[in-house]
């Protein structure tokens, strides 16, 4: 699939009439949904940096040998270290790659990118942010200001500099990304795919509307009469959800706001590991977290459960201050 090709209009409501979108119970294994994925899928990835990435999922595909899949993410971390490293990924569309704010730029994504071994195609948080938007609002643009007179706009092919027609002011016209399948983790939701996140909820509600389907991960199912109990959180509806996997510590290493902050001792330990030598160590953190456990519970212990007790304790202190 070419991921710069916007849809028509009459294709997506194609898409969308085929879709069930009844009120049904839709929870499966990790096995289960990465079946959902094909090689070459454009992959919308949810939450921003370290933040609420659905890591269980990501390591699933990778587990199960996806090849050649386009992600794209509003800033991507490690997430994109590994999806490049196991060689899933062979396209990354995002704002920002970097192993985090503390560590700066990947010595990993630098190899891959630098010696044309994947493709990048880099945008603004803006720029990012209005290709969901569009998608999820079924139009093939958004036209904004962000990005005007920028060397990001010079090396985008795919946008369009325009006079507003109302006011002649010069606006950037940005196309709507639609994914094939978007991957969102959540702290909880019910059976049928009601959603409810905390904190930050980034680009995550549009990234659900633009993407033809969409596969939760949470870390806790509840009762759809909790979630009737306060409706105004629930941010994904059902009818925009085909799977729903309960993973506890599905973020982990990376984070869930409220529940557990990020394992600072094991993301520095990967990036001195990668960054120390691009190739063999992310080969080694592969085959030591990635294909050796037999299931997410067994690479969370390898982690440890010192450094996962110490992230859920100060995940759930914001909530005492």
């Amino acid at each position: 699939m070419n991921s710069n090709l916007v849809q028509p209009y009459d294709t997506l409501r194609d898409s969308l009439l085929k879709r069930d979108r009844s009120l049904r119970e839709k929870v499966v294994t990790l096995e289960e949904a990465a079946s959902f994925l094909n090689d070459g899928a454009l992959v919308g990835i949810g939450g921003s940096t370290l933040s609420r990435t659905p890591m269980a999922m990501i390591w699933q595909l990778i587990r199960a040998g996806r090849k050649n899949l386009s992600c794209a993410r509003c800033i991507i971390s490690t997430d994109g270290d590994l999806l490049i490293g196991s060689g899933a990924a062979g396209h990354i569309m995002s704002s920002w790659f970097a192993q985090g704010i503390l560590w700066g730029l990947s010595k990993v994504m630098r190899h891959y990118i630098e010696n044309g071994l994947v493709r990048y195609d880099e945008w603004s948080h803006m720029g990012m942010g209005m290709r969901f938007r569009a998608g999820g609002m079924g139009v093939p643009f958004l036209p904004m200001r962000s990005m005007l007179g920028s060397d990001v706009a010079r090396i985008r092919p795919e946008v369009k500099e325009i006079d507003c027609p109302f006011t002649g002011e010069k606006l950037l016209l940005i196309p709507a990304l639609n994914p094939d399948v978007a991957l969102i983790h959540v702290q909880r939701c019910d059976a049928y795919g009601n959603a409810q996140m905390d904190g930050l909820q980034f680009m995550d509600m549009d990234l659900a509307l633009a993407a033809n389907r969409v596969i939760l991960t949470t870390e806790r199912i509840i009762s759809n009469d909790q979630i009737r109990r306060a409706p105004d959180q629930t941010k994904i509806p059902f009818f925009c959800v085909d799977a729903v996997v309960e993973v506890p510590y599905g973020a982990m290493p990376h984070e869930c706001y409220g529940v557990y902050e990020p394992a600072m001792q094991h993301l520095d330990a990967y990036v001195e590991q990668v960054n120390g030598d691009p190739i063999e160590g992310m080969r080694r953190y592969l085959d030591k977290y990635v294909y050796a456990p037999k299931s997410w519970n067994e690479f969370l212990a390898l982690i440890g459960m010192e450094e996962v007790v110490h992230a859920s304790r100060k995940g759930e202190s914001i909530f005492d201050i």
